[in-house]
């Protein structure tokens, strides 16, 4: 068994300023997305950069608010409704599910898209290469947090954590930090540099990440208010059903009607 190391959430504390490792994840992964957004913004058929700043607003409160929306729904839905009327929204609780971020990105990415006048599946090529970043430095972020730990186990890494009781467990988040962030980063850089066709990059992100994700969840412990589903299955894993089935379709149209890699953007139709 490993220690669980004890690093403080809050990174420093100037008076009522208190910044956390958490926050801090994800602006890092934003700003790794923004700097992605501007060095592939000809690949992905704008002019100019002017216009990625107001792209990127729309699609982190997209992704913010559909994280939160299937969090409610799917996660939380009973202790969020006996809550103030405000606890729906209140994000500062904590509360954030990536497949509800997923779509909220998904949504607001289509209508960005529309808006600037782009092929969805190039703006939606580089959002899936910068994505891997932000989970990885967010399930670090979770790890030190000290929650979403895995399921009681005797192997040799195994960390007794805070707030989990004396058990030692899986330390998951470590795990799902390593596979969905630095080797699917690896992947998708891989399958970037083949120049496969346009949407073939974020077909094989969902996939991955799917595969991941599904995984995982047989070392993690499954969210208390909700344990396992359908006798065995856990709620991530049933989520993640929707991203193979749309992963799979995206990959079959990518593949058969994807315009080539180094074609103009302003093939729209085939992009």
């Amino acid at each position: 068994m490993i220690p669980y190391p004890q690093i403080d959430p809050v990174i420093f504390r100037i008076g009522p300023l208190a910044p956390r490792w958490y926050g801090l994840m994800y602006l890092l992964g934003f700003f790794y997305t923004y700097r992605l957004l501007k060095k592939y913004h000809r690949w992905m058929g704008l002019k100019g950069t002017e216009q990625v700043d107001t792209m990127l607003t729309i699609m982190v409160l997209g992704l913010i608010l559909g994280a939160r929306l299937v969090y409610v729904v799917f996660y939380n839905w009973e202790a969020t409704m006996a809550g103030p009327w405000w606890e729906p929204i209140a994000i500062w609780h904590g509360g954030l599910a990536f497949h509800g971020g997923l779509l909220g990105v998904t949504l607001s990415s289509v209508y960005v898209a529309r808006k600037y006048g782009l092929p969805w599946t190039r703006l939606a090529d580089v959002l899936s290469m910068a994505t891997p970043v932000g989970l990885g430095l967010g399930r670090i972020a979770n790890f030190i947090n000290g929650e979403l730990w895995g399921r009681v186990t005797d192997v040799p890494w195994a960390m007794v954590f805070p707030d989990a009781g004396p058990l030692p467990r899986h330390p998951s988040q470590l795990y799902e930090s390593f596979f969905e962030g630095l080797v699917l980063f690896l992947i998708l850089r891989f399958v970037w540099s083949r120049k496969p066709k346009v949407g073939v990059v974020t077909a094989v992100f969902l996939l991955s990440y799917a595969f991941f994700r599904t995984m995982i969840e047989f070392v993690r412990e499954p969210d208390a208010q909700v344990g396992f589903l359908l006798g065995y299955a856990t709620m991530g894993q049933l989520l993640s059903i929707a991203i193979v089935i749309f992963g799979g379709t995206l990959l079959w149209y990518s593949l058969k009607y994807g315009a080539p890699h180094d074609s103009p953007a302003t093939l729209k139709k085939k992009a």
